[in-house]
């Protein structure tokens, strides 16, 4: 349960249509609208409180994962994921999907988290211009989305070439400028954390944490294709 954040809340969507719907209920409401309808208080802004929309979100919708390592509507197979708007209607900032494994176990894209994660995501944008207090910010018309195969296939590559490193020991080498879609970056409050990994003779030793985030440049594209599901992937749903 995230700090400032009520026990109850509303119960997990049964199905990708009632999850769509109280999506689509949220569109054009501000935080401080939103915030009010579940008796949160906003903060005055997010130095210490990052993920605090998130939460919010998280909140309104009934997602149920928390830290788990599963998409937020694990019935669904959906992940919530907000999408920062800059002033000229871009993405403020890449996109954290999940905590990297950096221990060298064995792994493919198809059963990886990443790819969980990434399966099917509800994007909710929200106005993010640096001179706009966080209560005022408005939230966007939310969409559902799924990879098409090409982007799969991107991801796929981008994934494998960053496990492959890490695999060999090299993960303190790689750079976030790897990846053309996805990219591994540090994950954690100071330089001074550190998680379980090995280097590149094999030994056990530890690293940063990292975490696995989508570019911005991926996801104005999304954003500029946002027409929905596409259609090769609406069957499954």
């Amino acid at each position: 349960q995230k700090p400032g954040f009520p026990l109850t809340r509303p119960h997990p969507p049964v199905s990708i249509s009632e999850l769509s719907g109280r999506a689509a209920g949220l569109g054009g409401m501000t935080l401080r609208q939103l915030a009010a309808r579940h008796d949160v208080a906003v903060p005055a802004n997010q130095l210490r409180h990052k993920g605090w929309a998130g939460g919010l979100l998280e909140l309104a919708l009934g997602a149920e994962s928390g830290s788990r390592p599963e998409p937020d509507f694990p019935a669904l197979g959906v992940e919530l994921k907000t999408l920062p708007i800059n002033a000229q209607g871009k993405p403020r900032e890449s996109t954290y999907i999940c905590a990297a494994a950096l221990d060298g176990r064995s792994q493919s894209w198809e059963t990886s988290l990443v790819r969980q994660k990434l399966a099917c995501v509800l994007w909710v944008p929200i106005e993010a211009a640096a001179n706009l207090p966080l209560a005022e910010r408005r939230i966007g018309t939310p969409f559902l989305w799924r990879p098409t195969s090409a982007e799969d296939r991107q991801l796929c590559k981008d994934w494998e070439e960053i496990m492959e490193s890490i695999a060999v020991g090299n993960v303190d080498r790689l750079s976030a400028r790897q990846g053309r879609w996805l990219q591994l970056r540090p994950k954690a409050a100071n330089a001074r954390a550190r998680t379980p990994g090995f280097d590149n003779a094999g030994n056990p030793a530890t690293t940063l944490p990292r975490g696995f985030y989508l570019r911005s440049l991926f996801t104005a594209q999304i954003l500029a294709h946002r027409g929905g599901i596409q259609p090769d992937a609406a069957a499954a749903l």
